[in-house]
């Protein structure tokens, strides 16, 4: 597979295997790990400020030589109704109160969008990651080309054959191609949107549509899943949940616990937890349908957090948000290095089959 191998030389590593930014998952360690190991690791800083993502990169630079993915959310500004937030809020009482806890008073938006984030660029000019990523949209095609400029390759994650139009107008050099089995936020550009394509299908479509080499994401969790991708005209994949078990990641006890147990056979989508639509472990917050969602991303995400922390306090998991994708039942508790050893195997024993 020429389209695989030119990849994997444009960013020197082995094999193609990139590790989701996930981020509040992934860690310099983890994403060290599975550069170290041959891959590509990601950094999840769509959460973080401009000093802590530096912190972040630099950290992991310090682990590893290799290639890392630097990751931002490219949303649209939160549109706040204080009277569709001060109802979603009280929508939310009764379950507060379960924990003897109150709603917060109000709603922030607690994520700045990478768009605009003139700071934000300007630091990752200084410290050139290898490879910059966009989740949620684009940043715009001045930015696209100055991180071009800078060395960075550029990502876009994208859900539909028209997002993936929109990215390639604006410069991207790669396609992240997000089926709907995929664990965490969908990459729509607009939560609105209610195309759901899965990943051997927007893989296909994509690669005989655009030059651009595609990164297929969504339920690989395995080497086998890597060459059927790959059959389909990827160039590399991105695997998430795969990874979430690993030593290295940050997930929390009850995240490992729920993703070990029968939970794990059981993921969907919800609008409920962030405002966003996310596929994760089925919690109560599932049982939210979205129309009763009357608040924007990421203000919906201040409460579900409250929310959990005021259950978690009292030792009840309910409310968290254990992204997850559709593949959950086949994770490995492994560390990064092992892992991505098992699955270049695992591949290389598809290729022969």
């Amino acid at each position: 597979m020429p389209y695989v191998e030119a990849f994997c030389q444009r960013l020197g590593i082995r094999y193609p295997i990139i590790q989701a930014p996930m981020a509040g998952v992934a860690t310099p360690a983890l994403a060290a790990a599975v550069t170290n190991a041959g891959g590509v690791g990601s950094l999840g800083l769509g959460t973080s400020g401009v000093d802590k993502a530096r912190e972040q990169i630099r950290a992991t630079r310090e682990l590893t030589s290799g290639p890392i993915n630097a990751n931002f959310f490219c949303h649209r500004p939160a549109v706040r109704d204080e009277t569709g937030e001060a109802a979603w809020l009280e929508h939310l009482a009764p379950r507060f109160a379960e924990f003897g806890a109150q709603p917060p008073s109000a709603l922030r938006e607690i994520y700045q969008s990478f768009v605009g984030h003139t700071a934000m660029l300007e630091m990752l000019l200084e410290e050139r990651p290898a490879v910059v990523s966009f989740h949620f949209g684009l940043p715009g095609e001045a930015v696209v080309q100055r991180l071009r400029e800078a060395g960075c390759l550029t990502l876009a994650c994208v859900t539909t054959i028209g997002e993936a139009a929109q990215a390639e107008r604006q410069g991207v050099d790669a396609l992240v191609a997000q089926g709907v089995e995929a664990g965490g936020h969908r990459g729509v550009f607009e939560p609105e949107q209610d195309d759901a394509m899965g990943m051997l299908a927007l893989v296909r479509c994509l690669s005989v549509r655009t030059q651009l080499p595609v990164i297929a994401a969504g339920g690989i969790m395995d080497g086998f899943g890597i060459d059927g991708a790959l059959r389909l005209g990827a160039s590399a994949v991105q695997l998430g949940t795969a990874f979430i078990l690993c030593p290295e990641s940050a997930a929390d006890e009850a995240y490992r616990y729920h993703l070990k147990s029968d939970a794990a056979k059981h993921t969907r989508l919800t609008r409920a937890i962030s405002g966003r639509p996310a596929r994760g472990l089925a919690n109560r917050l599932h049982e939210i349908p979205d129309a009763r969602v009357t608040a924007d991303y990421p203000v919906v995400y201040d409460a579900a957090k409250a929310l959990h922390a005021a259950a978690s306090a009292q030792g009840n998991h309910d409310f968290a948000a254990h992204w997850a994708g559709q593949g959950a039942s086949m994770v490995r508790e492994l560390s990064a290095a092992q892992l991505v050893s098992a699955l270049a195997d695992e591949w290389q024993q598809a290729r022969a089959s």
